[in-house]
């Protein structure tokens, strides 16, 4: 809640000034009411000073910074609370300092992620134009990311040599697109999303139409030039487009493309959500 403040100065025009330069907003930003005017006196003698009392609304960061705060002493948890806008003006970014990390980060960043989406909804409660947040501590979000993206890579290697689908832990919709696009570009395997939020998982499997010999993994195996497993000049599998994937497997086949787009769309959907939940809260 904003708090009032007493401002004096020779002009009321002077202690609003003060008052400007002490809040850091600009005069359609601020509230006051005046106290008392100034009196010259008579002669000089008895002159009486302006006062004021002003107010200014919460800035995003204020905001956000003390509702975090306040969230993280009710969990006991000793943080320090960085709070910005990015460059754009459009995400505002709360980075946390602290030696609890495991406890503010949860379960795969279930915690960490419950965080962002209550002060997705705090600062988005009175905002004109939504905001995205993005809460993070210690750089887990980018660590996560190249976790999946590592887990991607093996678990793509595994398909290879066993020739048999992998289907991964239930994710997000977010992480599951960072698996979706680690593999995006792979030539041997595709991944589509199996399930009902929130136990939907990534499953990786062989391209349809991708031959090769048990030679994967072995000197001499794919990519080498002279082996007979696939990447080589003999026994190599060309990557069909999409017309012709569709055409031989058919259209309602399933593909990279489309799974990756209902992942997409799920995440699309989330924050959709959590919008129109911040905006039916102000109402």
């Amino acid at each position: 809640m904003e708090e009032w403040k007493e401002f004096t100065a020779d002009t009321v025009d002077e202690a609003v000034t003060q008052a400007l330069i002490h809040f850091n907003v600009t005069s359609d930003k601020l509230e006051y009411e005046v106290l008392e005017k100034e009196n010259a006196g008579v002669l000089g003698l008895f002159k009486k000073e302006a006062k004021i009392r002003a107010k200014a609304p919460e800035t995003i960061e204020q905001k956000a910074t003390k509702f975090v705060t306040d969230v993280l002493e009710a969990m006991g948890v000793e943080s320090e609370v960085e709070v910005r806008l990015d460059d754009a003006k459009e995400t505002v970014l709360v980075n946390l300092n602290g030696t609890d990390t495991g406890m503010l980060i949860g379960k795969r960043g279930q915690t960490l992620d419950s965080l962002q989406y209550l002060v997705s909804l705090v600062i988005n409660k009175d905002s004109e134009e939504y905001l995205k947040v993005k809460v993070d501590t210690e750089n887990y979000r980018e660590r996560r990311k190249e976790t999946l993206e590592n887990l991607a890579k093996n678990i793509a290697g595994r398909v290879k040599k066993s020739h048999k689908p992998v289907a991964l832990e239930p994710m997000n919709p977010y992480e599951r697109r960072i698996i979706h696009s680690a593999l995006q570009n792979d030539k041997y395997v595709e991944t589509h999303s199996e399930g009902d939020e929130p136990n939907r998982k990534v499953i990786v499997s062989l391209k349809k139409g991708v031959t090769f010999n048990n030679n994967y993994g072995r000197r001499g195996g794919y990519g080498q030039r002279g082996g007979n497993s696939y990447g080589g000049r003999q026994n190599q599998t060309r990557k069909m487009s999409t017309k012709e994937f569709h055409k031989k497997y058919g259209g309602n086949s399933k593909d990279y493309s489309n799974d990756y787009k209902k992942d997409y769309a799920a995440y699309l959907e989330e924050k959709a959500a959590a919008r129109a939940a911040a905006e039916n809260a102000g109402e």
